[in-house]
């Protein structure tokens, strides 16, 4: 069964930071075989805070999706992070 990233973003600091970022992660994702299927785009708020961003990525299954986001390559990029987004990473399975 397949599994996804869900990363809505509350709070953006830095966007030079968020794009350093997503430069390395992007290289972390496609090393587990990860598939982008939302990454920012229009979007309405319907319920709860409101998101400069969303991104789901889709994985092959829940344990690759773990291992990505467990990994020495996803963890250097998700340092850079730090003190610059607010946002909420959830890893969900699904269909």
């Amino acid at each position: 069964m397949k599994a996804y990233w869900v990363c809505i973003y509350e709070k953006i600091d830095n966007t030079e930071k968020l794009k350093e970022y997503a430069v390395k992660a992007k290289l972390a994702i496609e090393k587990f075989s990860g598939k982008f299927l939302v990454r920012g785009g229009k979007n309405r708020t319907n319920d709860g805070i409101e998101s400069p961003r969303i991104i789901v990525v889709e994985f092959s299954d829940y344990n690759t999706a773990l291992e990505c986001y467990d990994s020495t390559e996803y963890q250097k990029a998700h340092d850079i992070l730090e003190g610059h987004v607010v946002r909420h990473h959830q890893i969900v399975e699904g269909s």
